[in-house]
């Protein structure tokens, strides 16, 4: 049951920031008042819509009293009666808590796990899986640190992923993948099972982490390059040491100053989505999500290439589509995963 206090206090909360908007604000005060308001708005028009399904079934309700009227509003009610249902749902998802780091741009870490050249092989393959989706979205997609195998497979990558919702629809993609094929490297032609771990962290500002500049250690170092005219010849990597958490960041682009903005970046995210682990295990004491945490240690998919299919574990989800998969079509899996992660919040929330 939807409680109308609820959605009155969101509906005065909607009248009180539409006229301070209309009051002449300043810019930053304006550009907060409008964020709110903007957030609110699809709320606000699932609610005046469930109520004015509420209304048509009273006053339908009310004609059964008409012996002249009665028949056809008998016919009536029971397709405005599943509308009502269905408006109740979606009223019901409109009313869940939101994460406040869903609007983020997000920070992607690919790296190998068990399968030596393979497992870096596979890694590329993710890589280029996101590149494509993030194309796919119209989203921004920046590689901020690539640490490239002797075969072109990736050993570390770090990107920076901005557009609308990016890490809302990204955020169920942390964890191990595991891919199951033939690898280049295998002369027999028999089946490899190997690795990669994908992590995804919503993008922090100076604001949301404030680093002591006493917790953290900076080092230069002469960048690793492929060889050639690119090698790097000076020392420009950054490697940024933050002893509390123990957490290593680096970055070994051209420019030292750039590579100390990235690394202070990706700390940043780290140290918050730190944060927000421990907040929500706080909240759910030793109850573990179905969809899952965003673990890096837990094994959410696997991809099956002699079988042409994908498995998720954490839905029991399996396309058998892969080649698409692969091209970046994941938007039928990240629909199932967000699906199910509403069904298990409506379920907490009773």
């Amino acid at each position: 049951m939807i409680s109308s206090d609820t959605t009155d206090r969101i509906l005065a909360r909607f009248a009180f920031l539409e006229a301070r908007m209309q009051a002449g604000l300043a810019p930053a005060e304006l550009q907060s008042v409008g964020r709110e308001y903007a957030d609110l708005r699809p709320v606000v028009d699932t609610i005046t819509a469930h109520a004015a399904l509420a209304d048509e079934i009273a006053a339908t309700e009310a004609l059964l009293a008409d012996p002249e009227m009665r028949a056809l509003a008998e016919a009536e009610l029971p397709g405005l009666r599943a509308r009502l249902e269905a408006a109740g749902q979606a009223l019901r998802l409109a009313l869940l808590p939101k994460d406040a780091a869903d609007a983020r741009p997000a920070i992607l870490e690919i790296r190998p796990g068990t399968g030596g050249e393979e497992a870096a092989l596979f890694a590329g393959d993710l890589l280029r899986m996101y590149q494509r989706y993030a194309e796919s979205r119209g989203w921004r997609f920046e590689v901020l640190e690539e640490q490239v195998s002797d075969l072109g497979g990736i050993r570390e990558v770090v990107a920076r992923i901005a557009g609308e919702g990016v890490f809302a629809r990204l955020k169920y993609e942390s964890g191990v993948h595991r891919v199951q094929r033939v690898p280049v490297t295998e002369a027999g032609g028999r089946i490899h099972t190997s690795a990669a771990t994908v992590a995804v962290l919503p993008e922090a500002e100076a604001v949301d982490i404030e680093i002591n500049p006493a917790d953290i250690r900076i080092d230069t170092m002469r960048a690793s390059g492929a060889g050639g005219q690119h090698v790097n010849k000076t020392d420009s990597a950054v490697r940024i040491t933050h002893f509390p958490s123990g957490i290593v960041v680096t970055s070994s682009l051209k420019s030292q100053h750039q590579n100390r903005d990235i690394a202070m970046q990706v700390l940043r995210a780290r140290l918050y989505q730190a944060e927000r682990d421990r907040a929500d295990s706080a909240r759910a004491g030793a109850r573990k999500a179905q969809v899952g945490s965003g673990d890096r240690s837990e094994r959410i998919r696997t991809y099956n290439f002699p079988q042409g299919r994908m498995t998720d574990h954490r839905i029991n989800l399996t396309l058998y589509r892969l080649d698409a998969i692969m091209q970046g079509d994941l938007d039928e899996v990240i629909d199932a995963l967000q699906a199910q992660a509403q069904a298990d919040a409506l379920a907490e929330a009773g």
